[in-house]
């Protein structure tokens, strides 16, 4: 798994794309596109987790069903040394969240086979499941104590007992909420009258106590990885919450410590800005935690810090690297941690020393997540994928060697599917600086002919595309459609220094929309690219994108926004995370100055511009960005007398997960750009069929 060259000048980049060779003739007759039923019903793998003596992985597969509109996902178990696999659990509904007991006698897990999710136990060396709760409101996710006796649990209570609503309604209930603080919806979720707490179950008698009996979510909602963490000798837990009396204009989440009952709770950090995600060394002598620098910045750069339990200092052991950790695990010696990176469109593992921050390379290559380390640091677990291919679980050494995929889930299906490389490129952007993006190119490509492209524009801004198998934006679908894919990681982009990151800050329609340009600028240097048949696409800052290519450019045939913002001001009125439109714009909507920069920004400013048909797509429960963006946006559409429809979902939100919903989507995003573009459902797919 060693890293692949890349291209460092665009007119190496040009040779090297125009030069790679296409699949030989009688291999591509053998291999079939991938169709859109066909991807939407490709199993899920995730939550690998080594048994403590490293000799078995459970995970979990879901399977998507159309007759049923859900993914049900079942818990698996392979063996390390031979590769064997089996289905360990079975039965109605899902499982999932398989949690080893301390001496792996015992595999906990959350299930939905009785109704609400509850913790459930499977002896490994035989025997039925047994429930262990039956908690009213169902279980969040849970951690077993260091000693095997007790658990400890998420799970949303209602806050407070009896609401406004309950008082005022009490022989007549209705369907309402009354609310008088922000924060109040989440995602998808609506957070009002509710509360997230952690509580401990005593397996020996079945007792459950709230720890954190407060009107204050514990562990928080937002901005973590992970939130709980139990010291090696189970005397203290470490949780995250935000003590802020605002949390919707606040990142301000810090790590608490307290004995296993609650009791004593005090704070190891103080800073403003967001610290999360605690992990106890082995020894006990510090807690690890990642932490970012700026206060109401939710994309700051984040270090990995290390706490000194017996002294109570805090050591940044990253401070130097221009690069933001997302997860981290401690190696069992205490002498170091395995550190997740986000690095130019891959994500990859680093080993940390402890305490000098020394750092090397242990895995690379493609999309790497879901980190384990095994108790005795011999063996690492993790999710390994690419454009290419899907998920699977991978071991490797400690040092990251000797890295093999344990499952093979999805081999025989890539080895049926005509799927093209993902090629890296770069071209001089915004600023001058060096921007980097990838093509894929279609099924039986021809280098001599002329191919229409998609162009796709990544959401966040503070995200990137990735050398990924993208469960929603997925290279290869629209590939299939004989379309080159293109996607650029503009200004704004992570993986590529904080400072490329935090350059979108306040230029949401500068450097990024002149990165766009430039990179198709480029892409049209290539001989295969037809520049009379070109789209673009993007969703959430994606689709804002689309909005403002519509009304500054039209050199795209059609265009596809889904859950796009259309208007800043009305945007930062209607988010969730009041944080975000805070610190990019300079302030919320109140502030005369940052409403000058949302009104700058703002695509709702230059429909007077669109005349490029349009396809948008937005859903009733998304509260990141809220129903009414799509609805302007195509009433502006519409009123212009451009060309338009429009996509809704009554019960998805941001993302679209379930079956139906997806294979719908896609349906008509690909039809809508084959009517503009030429291309057509592959002949020899499954899903080359019209409903």
């Amino acid at each position: 798994m060693g890293r692949r060259s890349r291209g460092t000048l665009a007119a190496l980049a040009a040779v090297s794309l125009y030069c790679l060779p296409s699949p030989p003739l009688l291999a591509q007759q053998a291999k079939h596109a991938l169709g859109i039923d066909e991807f939407v019903m490709l199993k899920v793998i995730a939550e690998p987790q080594i048994s403590p003596d490293g000799q078995l992985v459970a995970y979990t597969i879901g399977t998507p069903s159309l007759t049923d509109d859900r993914v049900v996902t079942k818990i698996w178990l392979a063996q390390v040394s031979s590769g064997d696999t089996w289905q360990a659990t079975s039965g109605g509904g899902s499982d999932r969240a398989p949690r080893w007991s301390p001496d792996g006698k015992t595999l906990a897990f959350i299930s939905t086979r009785d109704g609400a999710p509850q913790i459930w136990q499977l002896p490994i060396r035989g025997g039925e499941p047994l429930r262990v709760t039956s908690f009213p409101s169902g279980i969040l996710d849970f951690q077993w104590s260091p000693d095997g006796k007790s658990l400890f649990f998420m799970s949303d209570l209602k806050w407070p007992d009896t609401s406004e609503v309950d008082r005022r309604t009490e022989k007549y209930p209705v369907n309402a909420r009354i609310w008088t603080s922000l924060f109040y919806r989440h995602w998808n979720d609506w957070r009002a009258g509710r509360r997230q707490h952690l509580f401990r179950l005593l397996l020996k008698d079945g007792q459950i106590t709230d720890i954190t009996p407060a009107d204050r979510d514990v562990p928080s909602l937002a901005l973590i990885g992970r939130g709980l963490a139990v010291s090696p000798v189970g005397t203290e837990i470490a949780v995250v919450l935000n003590p802020d009396s605002s949390i919707a204009t606040s990142t301000n989440n810090d790590i608490f410590v307290m004995g296993p009952d609650g009791t004593g709770r005090q704070p190891i950090t103080t800073s403003p800005a967001n610290d999360h995600s605690p992990a106890y060394s082995p020894d006990s002598r510090y807690i690890a935690y990642l932490a970012t620098a700026i206060p109401g910045y939710g994309d700051d750069r984040q270090q990995v810090m290390l706490y000194e339990r017996a002294t109570g200092r805090r050591i940044p052991l990253t401070a130097t690297w221009d690069q933001s950790v997302t997860a981290m695990a401690w190696l069992p010696d205490a002498k170091g941690l395995l550190a997740v990176v986000e690095e130019q469109g891959e994500q990859n593992f680093y080993r940390i020393d402890v305490p000098t921050g020394k750092r090397i390379r242990v895995i690379g290559d493609g999309w790497n997540s879901s980190l384990q380390v095994a108790a005795k640091g011999d063996l690492i677990a993790f999710l390994h994928e690419s454009a290419n291919h899907p998920a699977e679980v991978y071991v490797a050494a400690g040092d990251g060697r000797q890295a093999r995929p344990l499952t093979k889930l999805h081999d025989e299906a890539v080895k049926a599917l005509d799927i093209g490389t993902l090629d890296p490129y770069k071209f001089a952007g915004a600023l001058g600086d060096s921007v980097s993006g990838w093509l894929m190119k279609p099924p039986g490509f021809d280098e001599s002919k002329k191919y229409p492209m998609v162009y796709l524009i990544h959401g966040g801004p503070h995200s990137a595309w990735r050398d990924e198998w993208h469960p929603r934006w997925n290279y290869a679908v629209f590939a299939a459609r004989g379309y080159l894919v293109a996607a650029i990681n503009f200004h704004g982009s992570t993986g590529y220094g904080q400072s490329f990151s935090n350059s979108i800050v306040r230029h949401w329609g500068d450097y990024p929309y002149e990165d766009l340009m430039k990179g198709l600028d480029f892409l049209l240097t290539l001989p295969f690219v037809d520049k009379n048949r070109l789209a673009a696409a993007g969703a959430s800052y994606g689709g804002y994108m689309v909005y403002w290519l519509a009304g500054h450019t039209d050199r795209f045939k059609t265009l596809v926004a889904h859950d796009g913002i259309f208007n800043p001001l009305s945007f930062a009125g209607t988010t969730d995370e009041l944080w975000g439109p805070i610190y990019e714009f300079g302030g919320s909507q109140l502030s005369p100055t940052a409403r000058a920069v949302m009104e700058k920004w703002s695509p709702a400013n230059y429909v007077a511009n669109w005349t490029t048909p349009m396809l948008i797509v937005h859903s009733e429960s998304d509260f990141r960005v809220d129903l009414s963006e799509g609805l302007q946006a195509f009433t502006a559409l519409r009123l212009r007398g451009v060309r338009g429809k429009f996509l809704e979902f009554s019960d998805e939100d941001h993302w679209v997960l379930q079956p139906r919903a997806r294979r719908l989507w896609w349906d008509t995003v690909l039809d809508w750009l084959d009517e503009y573009l030429g291309g057509a459902p592959p002949a020899a797919s499954p899903a080359s069929r019209k409903p």
